[in-house]
């Protein structure tokens, strides 16, 4: 349908008044432009659909504007990266971001779901509402100078990036930004939500705000996540769903020398938990992960430990069999009690479910990933991935058995639910992608081939690798923000996929309760410890171009001198 219209002399002349006074002639100037005007917006919108020249000028100034913020990427970015907060504890982080939503014209809804560092923001009115989310936590003991590939880290033993989470938050609230103006600009219905994956290394707030209610006036949801290629999936990719447990143990204390048998070793009863524990891994399917780490194993040796806690990850490829895995975790615990003569409690700490996500909305992004295409690496970009790979002793192929050597030059292809899987990793957008239709979209802003949850996935991600891998990811979410807002369709189809192929056989059941908290506890000792060092290295804009300058590094730095 086309966006003009042509009136020839002679259709002109058969609207003229037969007396054609200047001031008629002014007047009927007048109500003329007015009609064009109002045919031309018309024509750009038809029964809620836009037509594809006017999307096609859309998605080309969106790539202009997001092109153009360039240095707004790198200062979020690194900022992001200073801050280094473990989840729960990412006030500076919070702050910073809903600054500038704020600044932006979006309003913030702080504390959501009891979390003082989780928010929403949002901007516009109306349909559809489309919501954007990555995370913002990071990673303990991954504290690592940016650029060098040897460990080197900004304070020793204090938390950092490695994960790359500094990242995503850049990615979508550019995209937001850049379509907002747009949206303006061209009087376009919609609502954007911006929000954070709080504690998501340890699975701690999505399915909370699920509980509380805060998507379910959500048309649809853009995830993003950092990675070493660019890349959408839909349906089930192989994940494991889990549930994250504390099982705390009260006993007696007694002098462990001179009365130990008028004690009750809380220790023991955890020791004995994690023996039973490993003997039923022999009658657990092959696809299960389960892992734990004992979190207070007493004071000191010479007192029986009065109280002592041991942490789980259960994790499945379906909400039946983690549900078994917890259930089973529960009487191994109860019977440790009993065999102790202690006490046990447990408490749920984070959950996800094995995600699943949508088709059409996927379709849509890899259309518009191919159309942005990689960044263009330099040859130090190139040094760096190399370098790190050698560093980390990275595979010669990945799990699809392709090559992994330097960076990716092409994007990654398009793929769909898997056949099977071996069980892996847990992100609690599942939960997200159980009750909205819900995509991720992986953007190229670090090495492939790291090892994940380590000091050297943080060696990218404050330095120029991370910000082209960020703007690139920017400018394909902002390109499908407007395939959402301008077809109609899209959405139709998204919802359709979401009700009739995923839910048709599988519904969403949450582990949580509303008796189950936020573990806003959680880190708040060590950030307590490490934060006043930290806070000596926040990156400062005003006097320094990138982090990499404030810190006085070269990029990169491949060897120690």
């Amino acid at each position: 349908m086309p966006s003009f219209i042509i009136f020839t002399t002679n259709q002109f002349s058969m609207h003229l008044p037969k007396k054609a006074t200047p001031a008629k002639c002014g007047a009927f100037s007048l109500l003329f432009a007015i009609m064009f005007f109002t045919y031309h917006q018309s024509q750009s919108q038809i029964n809620g659909t836009y037509d594809s020249a006017f999307v096609g000028g859309l998605k080309k100034e969106a790539l202009t504007i997001v092109g153009g913020k360039e240095k707004m990427a790198q200062e979020m970015v690194d900022m992001v990266f200073s801050f280094g907060e473990l989840g729960f504890q990412e006030f500076e982080t919070s702050k910073y971001l809903t600054g500038i939503l704020e600044k932006n014209g979006f309003t913030v809804e702080r504390g959501v779901s009891g979390i003082p560092t989780a928010w929403m923001a949002k901007w516009g009115s109306g349909s559809p509402v489309i919501a954007l989310g990555s995370d913002i936590d990071c990673i303990p003991k991954a504290s690592q100078k940016p650029g060098v590939v040897y460990k080197d880290p900004i304070v020793e033993g204090a938390p950092g990036h490695g994960e790359g989470h500094n990242s995503g938050q850049a990615v979508i609230i550019i995209a937001a930004i850049a379509v907002r103006d747009l949206m303006i600009k061209n009087h376009i219905p919609g609502t954007l939500v911006i929000w954070p994956g709080v504690a998501e290394e340890l699975l701690g707030s999505k399915a909370w705000y699920i509980r509380d209610g805060y998507f379910k006036n959500i048309d649809a949801c853009i995830f993003t996540h950092v990675s070493g290629g660019f890349s959408v999936g839909y349906g089930d990719p192989g994940m494991n769903g889990l549930v994250s447990v504390k099982f705390s143990f009260d006993g007696e204390a007694a002098h462990a020398a001179s009365a130990p048998w008028r004690g009750k070793s809380a220790l023991d009863a955890v020791e004995l938990m994690d023996i039973g524990w490993n003997f039923k891994r022999e009658h657990l399917k092959p696809t299960q992960r389960s892992h734990y780490v004992i979190t207070d194993g007493g004071d000191q040796p010479n007192v029986v430990p009065s109280k002592a806690s041991v942490w789980y990850y259960f994790r499945e490829r379906t909400y039946e069999d983690i549900q078994s895995m917890y259930d089973a975790g529960i009487q191994i615990a109860k019977g440790a009690a009993m065999m102790t003569g202690t006490q046990v409690h447990y408490q749920i700490l984070g959950t996800a479910w094995p995600g699943h996500f949508n088709k059409p909305l996927a379709e849509a992004m890899y259309t518009n990933i191919k159309a942005v295409g990689m960044p263009a690496w330099s040859d130090a970009d190139r040094q760096l991935a190399v370098a790190v790979q050698k560093l980390v002793d990275a595979p010669k192929i990945d799990e699809e058995g392709k090559p992994v050597g330097g960076l990716k030059d092409k994007p990654d292809t398009l793929t769909g639910s898997v056949p099977f899987s071996w069980g892996g990793g847990s992100d609690d957008i599942a939960d997200i992608s159980w009750n909205v239709p819900t995509i991720v979209l992986w953007y190229p802003a670090n090495v492939p081939g790291t090892k994940g949850h380590h000091w050297a996935d943080a060696i990218a991600m404050a330095t120029p690798l991370a910000h082209k891998g960020t703007l690139a990811g920017a400018k394909a979410t902002a390109l499908t923000l407007i395939d959402m807002f301008t077809n109609p369709k899209l959405i139709t189809a998204a919802k359709d996929y979401f009700t009739n192929v995923q839910n048709k056989d599988v519904h969403y059941k949450p582990f949580i309760t509303a008796n189950d908290p936020p573990s806003i506890f959680l880190n708040k000792e060590i950030m307590e410890k490490y934060r006043p060092e930290m806070k000596k290295y926040y990156y400062d804009p005003s006097k320094y171009k990138t982090y990499l300058d404030q810190l006085g590094i070269t990029y990169p730095t491949l060897e120690k001198k």
